[in-house]
């Protein structure tokens, strides 16, 4: 019996490890897609124009998508999702999208690709907290501008619910994104908030930003606290 118990502890540590490196995922993820959003930001005339994130409901950030992800399994990756405080400025905390299907692998490219995208109003802001939806099918989509001002829009980006942005080896530009589904992640918002939360309840709820979050939301603070009001509003 001492034996058996003497080889199950020194088992223990061995059958944790995947758990625990599992468990770290999604704050890794997190400071990833900070990492993506303020390098976006900070780069001269090459970046979402400010005017766009002003305007913006919510935003999502996927960092680090494989190609070969979109070729083998069609799961194309995870990121997560944060909208405007419903009661003064600034983010809400974030919560876990998981990316699926569409013809998203032909228009990437490159081994490591990063999205954003922006929630432009409050029809896509509703499509975006359900539990699953297309884009394109259930909230318009077009690829968004890019630099500084978004003086060069188009009609079609002027009245799209989503803008939608990639990263890839270096390059940043605009991406349609249509087919693609978006699903919210119930396990990876249990390991960040330890309890199993649906992304429109941490949204719209004021939950707690977590630690493994701060540094993404103050980012999102920092370039843009407060949305504003305008006639790009639907």
């Amino acid at each position: 019996m001492k034996l058996i118990l003497v080889a199950a502890m020194a088992l223990t540590p061995m059958a944790l490890a995947p758990l625990m490196a599992k468990d770290d995922e999604p704050a890794k993820r997190l400071n990833a897609a900070a990492a993506v959003f303020s390098e976006v930001m900070s780069a001269p005339d090459k970046g979402i124009p400010q005017e766009m994130l002003e305007h913006a409901n919510c935003i999502v950030i996927v960092p680090d998508l494989k190609t070969g992800a979109f070729i083998v399994g069609g799961k194309y990756g995870k990121g997560y999702l944060s909208c405007r405080n419903k009661t003064g400025p600034g983010w809400s905390a974030p919560g876990t999208v998981r990316i699926e299907g569409g013809s998203v692998g032909f228009q990437l490219g490159g081994s490591s690709t990063d999205l954003i995208m922006l929630v432009m109003n409050e029809r896509g802001s509703d499509k975006l907290l359900s539990s699953k939806f297309t884009l394109g099918a259930e909230g318009s989509v077009a690829a968004g501008p890019v630099g500084r001002t978004a003086t060069a829009q188009t009609d079609a980006q002027l009245h799209a619910d989503i803008l939608s942005w990639s990263r890839s080896q270096g390059l940043f530009a605009g991406l349609a994104l249509e087919g693609a589904t978006l699903r919210q992640d119930l396990d990876d918002n249990t390991t960040i908030y330890g309890k199993r939360l649906e992304n429109r309840d941490i949204v719209t709820k004021g939950r707690r930003v977590p630690q493994s979050a701060v540094r993404l939301i103050n980012m999102l603070n920092k370039y843009s606290a407060r949305e504003e009001k305008s006639s790009l509003e639907q």
